[in-house]
């Protein structure tokens, strides 16, 4: 029975150590959940015009991290990653004149990857972006 007890006990330790099972220790809130999302769309379709880091390259792909741009113009940073941009912003000051390809985004992906910037490097955004308000968004 004791060599039962021990087993059980490292099983039980193994599962709740288990970094891929942490749902049942803290539960997400929609917008956590968005952000981690969003993390992951960032490193696949962003990070390498604008950095892991989000510092961007200067004088070609404008900062992501602490911009003053992205929450002042919600709606156009959603239509920039949506469907792209190219044509004068200024970011933080400095003037950039590029072009953003579409990415070919979904809806969903596109309001998870603004969570992930709009809250990381330095951003801050309570208000989150959500896939009808992506929808809404028109070329």
């Amino acid at each position: 029975m004791k060599l039962f007890t021990i087993y059980l006990i490292t099983l039980t330790s193994l599962y709740l150590l288990n970094p891929n099972n942490k749902e049942h220790l803290t539960q997400q809130t929609p917008l956590e959940a968005s952000i981690a999302r969003g993390s992951e769309i960032y490193t696949d379709f962003c990070a390498t015009c604008h950095m892991p880091n989000g510092e961007g390259v200067e004088m070609v792909n404008p900062p992501l991290a602490k911009s003053d741009f992205l929450l002042k113009n919600r709606e156009e940073s959603i239509r920039g990653i949506k469907y792209g941009r190219e044509g004068e912003i200024t970011v933080n000051g400095k003037t950039y004149n590029g072009i953003m390809a579409p990415l070919g985004l979904s809806d969903d992906e596109v309001a998870d990857v603004m969570n992930y910037i709009t809250n990381s490097w330095g951003n801050k955004n309570d208000k989150m972006v959500t896939e009808e308000e992506v929808f809404k968004i028109k070329k």
